[in-house]
């Protein structure tokens, strides 16, 4: 691998989810780092990387062409799933976006989906709606990780094409159905954090001249449910 590649452990985690043989795309690839350490030890693999602005392109153009990786990686320049044709890969990654703009570049792009059978999505916040819209859509969430990276906690969550689909209560949207069933330490330490800032936000809302009556009963619903999964 060219020693420029700077490959954090959030992204490896990532990279783990993307079978052996894949043809994958990479939407907003950040230097391409991805798409290249995957094809470097896995031979079999090829990547179609996704840049919406020019300066990003050129620097994942770079980093393919440093790592002789031009044969099997195609960067191409394009908003969001536009860049790609339908049936072209069998997977998608998209990494390191705000949750709601995962669900909008998915959502814009659907029909472009054909023939992928798995979406890994990494969002920094909002994971809610990532998994919202893999239950609207046919994919069902076979697993999912938290990894912590400097002092951030991240969700990795993968998305397989299912025939039958998965229906997501309210709970397993906010929590994850499968962090549900194992309940880690990095999870219990983000819903540690979570707890502590729903209670800050409605002190905050209770001190305000004419607080919101219905935003403040959602959080507090939500507080409860965070109380009640932590004690569980």
């Amino acid at each position: 691998m060219d020693h420029n590649i700077k490959f954090s452990d959030r992204l490896n985690k990532v990279a783990s989810f993307i079978p052996r043989g894949t043809f994958f795309a990479d939407i907003g690839s950040d230097h391409a780092y991805l798409p290249c350490s995957i094809c470097l030890q896995d031979i079999t693999a090829q990547a179609i990387v996704g840049e919406v602005n020019e300066g990003p392109l050129q620097r994942a153009r770079e980093t393919v062409s440093d790592n002789h990786l031009t044969d099997r990686i195609d960067v191409r320049l394009g908003d969001g799933l536009d860049i790609l044709q339908p049936g072209e890969v069998n997977a998608v990654v998209i990494a390191g976006m705000g949750g709601s703009l995962i669900q909008s570049i998915l959502e814009k792009g659907r029909l472009r989906l054909k023939g992928v059978s798995r979406i890994v999505a990494q969002p920094n916040n909002d994971e809610r709606n990532v998994r919202s819209w893999f239950s609207s859509n046919g994919y069902v969430i076979t697993n999912e990780v938290i990894v912590e990276e400097n002092g951030f906690l991240y969700e990795i969550i993968t998305g397989d094409k299912q025939a039958e689909g998965q229906t997501l209560s309210e709970r397993q949207q906010l929590f994850g159905p499968r962090l549900l069933e194992h309940k880690s330490n990095l999870f219990r330490k983000k819903w540690e954090r979570e707890l502590m800032k729903r209670r800050r936000i409605i002190d905050q809302m209770q001190r305000a001249k004419a607080p919101d009556v219905s935003k403040i009963a959602i959080f507090e619903k939500e507080s409860l449910w965070i109380k009640e999964v932590l004690e569980a």
